[in-house]
């Protein structure tokens, strides 16, 4: 078989040793196929780009945003605590109680029933007897004085991506609704899920409706309010830093742990899940109140703002 039957070989020199005609063929077939691929630029692999996210126009969609540590640098109350006692809402004999309620959240890490109910009837206690009015009020004053600061910025432009795609983003928090509503308010977010205490004619009565929004209670508020707004879950998205917020993680197709705790760390790795960060450093992981604290952030906040303030004198 003539070598140029199928390729143009003449730049070939001859062998002058003898071979096989279906060596010879082979050998100039791969040359002229070698030659040709070092004169061609490589072929250019197509990478699927990500999807769009959040998709712009999605109806279905929203997004959750837990508040302590997720969208602000430790725990709103603490900061509404640093406040009220500002502004002469503890008494000395306070002290005590708020400190050992807080000691014993940090020392026992889990959530005794007894001790929850006494963390909240103190709590409660606070606010009994003020009108609603006056607490949103002084709720504004303090998010300007300790709050608007804390802010993570790179919190606030993923919340800000979901209101530039068309979608209604939400805070969901233990703190009462009505801080919540303030910082949603002010940061120019749809609204707020949080704790709602009781109050007649506008005053506060000392009792809660329900129970505080901590844990599974998060998950349910989500889940009432998709079904009310038309939502489909598997195409919202939820952000949090704790590991108590997995019921509320779970329940959306796009999760994010963002600052996350140790146990939300570990889970959301194990379960593919996107992560963010937007501390520094090992300070990281001890920013805020701890999150077994719940509904007890009001109580031990308020106590370390009035030790921080005593400390200071």
């Amino acid at each position: 078989m003539p070598s140029g039957a199928l390729f143009d070989l003449g730049w070939i020199p001859r062998r002058r040793r003898p071979a096989t005609a279906r060596s010879v063929l082979a050998g100039e077939a791969a040359a002229e196929a070698a030659r040709k691929s070092s004169q061609e630029a490589p072929p250019v692999e197509e990478t699927p780009a990500e999807p769009e996210f959040p998709v712009v126009g999605d109806t279905a969609a929203a997004a959750f945003f837990d508040l302590d540590n997720t969208v602000m640098q430790g725990a709103a109350l603490f900061h509404f605590g640093r406040g009220l006692y500002k502004r002469h809402f503890f008494h000395k004999r306070d002290l005590a109680r708020f400190a050992w309620q807080q000691i014993y959240f940090r020392l026992a890490g889990s959530e005794n029933p007894e001790h929850m109910a006494d963390v909240r009837n103190s709590a409660l206690s606070i606010v009994q007897g003020h009108r609603v009015a006056e607490l949103m009020s002084i709720g504004e004053e303090i998010y300007d004085e300790y709050m608007a600061e804390r802010v993570w910025p790179g919190t606030r432009a993923l919340a800000q991506a979901h209101l530039d795609a068309g979608q209604k983003v939400w805070l969901v928090t233990a703190a009462p609704v009505e801080t919540a509503t303030i910082i949603a308010r002010r940061l120019g977010l749809t609204g707020a899920l949080g704790t709602v205490a009781e109050s007649v004619g506008g005053v506060y009565t000392g009792k809660l409706v329900g129970e505080p929004l901590h844990g599974p209670a998060k998950a349910e508020a989500v889940r009432a309010l998709a079904a009310a707004e038309g939502l489909d879950l598997s195409h919202c998205a939820a952000y949090s830093d704790s590991a108590n917020d997995i019921p509320m993680l779970s329940l959306v197709g796009h999760p994010y742990a963002v600052n996350p705790d140790s146990r939300l760390r570990k889970h959301a790795r194990e379960q593919g899940w996107r992560l963010r960060d937007y501390r520094t450093g090992r300070k990281a992981a001890k920013i805020g109140i701890p999150a077994a604290a719940g509904v007890g952030a009001l109580a031990g906040g308020a106590a370390a703002a009035v030790a921080l303030q005593r400390r200071r004198r």
